[in-house]
Formats: C-alpha cells, structure tokens, sequence
C-alpha cells in the first residue's frame, strides 16, 4: 500500500506546481459560470414554475461545477497512460512490482485532486460571496452537507474507474482518439455536465440516472443544491457505490485480459 500512497504524492506533488495554469483556468471557469447563470436566468424570467429545479438550487449546482471541474470531467485524462500503450513504453511499467491497475487509479486520484485544490477554493468564495440568486448558497443540513461530501468522493471514484477502462480499450485499438471522442460526448451529457439531468423529458431522465455518468457529478450537486433528499439521496449514493465497485472489477478484468496480449520485443 505504502508504494501507491507513494504515487499518490509524488502526482499530487507535480500537479500543485502547475499554478499559472490554475489561475488561467480559474478565470474562464468563473467567467464560464457566469455566462451560464445569465443564460438560464433569462429563460426563468419567463416562467420559473416550468423549469424543475428552483433557481436558487440550479445556481449552487453550476457554480460546484465550475469549481470541481478537474474533479470530474471526462477530457481530464492523462496522456502519459496513453502514450505509454501506443508507443510500447507500458513495457517499462510492466517491469515493477506493482498492480497496474492500482498505480494508475492512484496517480489519476492524485492529478485531478491537485488540479482541483489549486481551483475550487477561490472559486467557490468569490460564489458564496454573490448577491442572490446569483450566489452559492450554503448546504440545508448538515447531514446534506456529510452526504455531499460522501457523494463528492464516490463519484470521483467512479469517473476515475470509468477512465481506467478508457486507458484499458487503447490495448485493442491503434489510436486512442477515437474512444476519447466517443467517451468525451457520452460522459458530457450523460452526467449533466451540459444541462442538469432533471432538465430532460422523463422516461429518458430516469435512464440516464440509472447510468454510471449519472452517478459523476450529477449525484453530489444535486445533493448539495437540496434537488436530491431524503430516500432518493440515500439511493443514488448507493447506485455510486455499485458502480465504483462493477467499473473496478469490470477495469481490472479488462487490462488482465489486455495484458495477455501484450508482446515486448526483446523481453
């Protein structure tokens, strides 16, 4: 354990450098924020009961996106991984006396933890600190609160399991660019990241919710935002639950598959 606790930190160490980019990054998603706001507050101002989330909620959600978007967004992939499976540098890693599987969920946990830390702070103050309905508003509860937290961490597991198996398929496929293309349009609106899932019709809402997008970023903000309570809270906790452990048992499945195919020259 101590070895992969050793990646943990020596990734999270290299992503904390990176602190231009954050600042950069900061701007544009606080900008980005912005724009979607005023854009969903002028179709509010037309008739607010037909819209099913209450402002107010919708707000706390977009700004939680903006702040933990390294945490979630699919195009947060590591491109070393990639270029280590086509260009026969995987050999070097096969070498060590480590599981695969769990150097590479350990060293993407800690670049996405890194990236987000340097963001998400003064993201959500400058948020909290707007006039309303325009700001982020505090949790109801602090049992919300414990289950966003909760959430926060499952989902996080879960779009890293599913960009294992992302790394896992460029065994099998000359170019990786494909399956990024493919995964990027699928995870972006399958987990709310263009619009809130309540926002589409029912009967494709409620199988989008039952996906493993869904249980992203979908499931904390809208838990945070008090748009998801009570039993139907506790239920899609446990849906990220199942899903963190079938995307890891489905991944670890995957590369011990691919990992028979693997020929090193010379080796």
């Amino acid at each position: 354990m101590k070895k992969y606790v050793s990646f943990f930190r020596m990734r999270f160490s290299t992503g904390l450098q990176y602190r231009q980019a954050a600042l950069a990054g900061m701007a544009t998603q606080f900008v980005w924020g912005a724009m979607e706001i005023l854009l969903f507050k002028a179709f509010y101002e037309a008739d607010p009961s037909a819209f099913p989330m209450e402002f107010s909620a919708l707000t706390s959600y977009i700004w939680l996106q903006q702040a933990f978007l390294a945490l979630y967004m699919m195009w947060f992939l590591e491109r070393e991984i990639f270029d280590s499976i086509t260009s026969g540098g995987i050999a070097y890693e096969l070498c060590r006396p480590l599981d695969l599987y769990s150097m590479w969920f350990a060293r993407n946990i800690a670049n996405r933890l890194s990236k987000a830390v340097l963001r998400c702070i003064p993201i959500l103050i400058l948020a909290a600190c707007l006039p309303k309905p325009y700001g982020m508003l505090p949790p109801r509860s602090f049992i919300t609160f414990i289950l966003f937290l909760i959430s926060m961490g499952l989902a996080l597991f879960v779009t890293v399991a599913f960009s294992m198996i992302l790394y896992i398929l460029c065994f099998y496929t000359i170019s990786p660019l494909g399956i990024r293309m493919v995964a990027f349009s699928l995870v972006e609106f399958f987990s709310g990241s263009v619009i809130p899932l309540p926002f589409l019709p029912d009967g494709i809402r409620q199988v989008c919710e039952m996906l493993p997008f869904a249980s992203m970023q979908n499931v904390p903000f809208r838990i945070y935002s008090g748009d998801l309570s009570g039993i139907d809270g506790y239920g899609a906790v446990s849906l990220q639950l199942f899903w963190v452990v079938a995307l890891i048992i489905l991944g670890k499945w995957l590369l011990k598959k691919a990992q028979i195919r693997v020929v090193v020259q010379g080796g």
